[in-house]
């Protein structure tokens, strides 16, 4: 990649941003086109079992929480000649626990690759690993995606990919950046490298259920974790550590989980919304500055549109899905094609043990089949880059809290231009103004 012509990033962002939503609204679903689209027009990865040989490829991780361990493992189990090249994360302690970690497998990360405090990412940028895994609260993603492209890195990163407007279209920039430059990035929406998501898909689209009229998507579960505050903690670094919390670093729920369900409804709709209506509220979390719930209705145009919700609270009831309603049929997305009698028209058949018994989830993990599809990519030249397309999926969420916390009906072109940006503009690891950080109250909120 050394021999690619040198790109100056503020006249790429420029001349990029302008035309951000041009061929966004506008797509057009195909689905009731006579010639049936084959899986390479659709854009779907290919469905290998393991990455195949090639060169070794060394991953530098940024982000030693809980999922960037995992991304790191998926990483090392997508196939043959994949090695950790470095490690970096705020914290010493989480550089800490995946070197531990590492050691079970035999794999050894010296003092010298281990980067910690909010620079770390910096010396990553600087080894000579091949890929890099961004898996650190939302809030940093795009400085960290636009430092990987600069350093022609392949990227895994996951979602979400920005917390704002002005992540969103920073982050576009360095994902057509990367095309230019031909760096491969994958993005952490499992359910696109799901294999029964995507037998599912590849028939909607070619028109099992009709034209869609209608979709719902959902993500309603338990509060998940959150810290106290403890003695000795400076602001900053009470919030990072509760950066689940926080919407300037996590985006807020509706973006951290059910933007999973929005990816899918985008994906099965082939288009986004033109325009969000929403609501929510909060009234059982005791830390941060985040809703309990959402619930937004995505209008599609057309008199088509998608109610989205979204809730974490304990002891209701649960519940993580899409559904998408056509002329001629339903699905669930995921495995199941319904007639509009509600008799099963197509369902998706999973593969047998070893034992030759029925298994009940796919034979990879998605989780797997994402690092699998980058690996191959790089080895294969088989080129991939998802990071506009999560970015727009994104931003869709992004609307969809935006217009609950305001309480006002929200464009898409608005959102996209909007300039909000959430976060303190300078970071350190010291106290802030805690006052910028409080829920939002419908009715009364001005935002970007």
């Amino acid at each position: 990649m050394e021999n690619k012509k040198h790109i100056d990033r503020r006249s790429f962002l420029e001349r990029t941003a302008i035309a951000g939503t041009a061929g966004v609204i506008g797509a057009a679903f195909l689905s009731s086109c006579s010639k049936k689209r084959s899986a390479k027009e659709l854009g779907l990865p290919l469905l290998d079992d393991h990455a195949p040989h090639g060169r070794k490829l060394k991953a530098g991780l940024i982000g030693c929480g809980h999922r960037g361990t995992g991304a790191l493992l998926n990483f090392l189990s997508a196939g043959p000649g994949l090695e950790v090249g470095a490690l970096a994360d705020v914290f010493p302690e989480k550089i800490a626990d995946v070197r531990q970690r590492l050691e079970r497998y035999n794999i050894t990360v010296p003092d010298d690759r281990c980067f910690a405090g909010l620079d770390g990412y910096k010396k990553v940028m600087e080894s000579d690993v091949d890929v890099v895994l961004l898996v650190t609260p939302p809030f940093f993603r795009p400085e960290h995606f636009r430092a990987a492209v600069e350093a022609k890195k392949h990227v895994f990163m996951e979602k979400p990919v920005a917390v704002d407007p002005v992540g969103i279209r920073s982050v576009i920039a360095s994902a057509r950046m990367a095309k230019t430059l031909g760096l491969n990035v994958v993005t952490g929406t499992q359910r696109r490298h799901q294999r029964d998501y995507i037998a599912t898909y590849e028939r909607i689209a070619n028109g099992a259920i009709g034209k869609p009229v209608a979709a719902k998507a959902f993500w309603n579960q338990e509060h998940v974790w959150f810290r106290r505050r403890q003695e000795g903690w400076t602001d900053m670094e009470y919030m990072l550590r509760n950066w689940n919390n926080y919407t300037w670093l996590s985006g807020d729920h509706i973006l951290d989980t059910h933007i999973h369900n929005i990816d899918i409804v985008n994906w099965f709709m082939e288009m986004t919304p033109q325009a969000a209506v929403g609501y929510g509220g909060r009234h059982r979390r005791v830390t941060g500055d985040q809703y309990d719930f959402f619930s937004i209705d995505f209008n599609y145009g057309n008199g088509i549109s998608s109610h989205s919700m979204c809730r974490q609270i304990d002891n209701c009831a649960n519940g993580v899905g899409e559904i998408i309603m056509g002329t001629k049929g339903y699905t669930n997305c995921f495995n199941t094609i319904y007639n509009l009698d509600g008799s099963i028209k197509w369902q998706y058949q999973y593969p047998k043990d070893k034992d030759g018994n029925q298994m009940t989830t796919v034979k990879i993990s998605p989780y797997i089949q994402e690092h699998i599809h980058l690996v191959t990519a790089i080895r294969t030249n088989h080129y991939v880059n998802e990071g506009e397309q999560t970015a727009l999926s994104n931003l869709t969420a992004i609307m969809g809290r935006e217009s609950a916390y305001t309480g006002k009906r929200i464009t898409w072109d608005e959102i996209y231009n909007s300039n909000l940006k959430l976060g303190p503009e300078d970071l350190t690891m010291d106290n802030v103004d805690m006052s910028r950080f409080v829920t939002p109250i419908p009715g009364t909120a001005v935002r970007g």
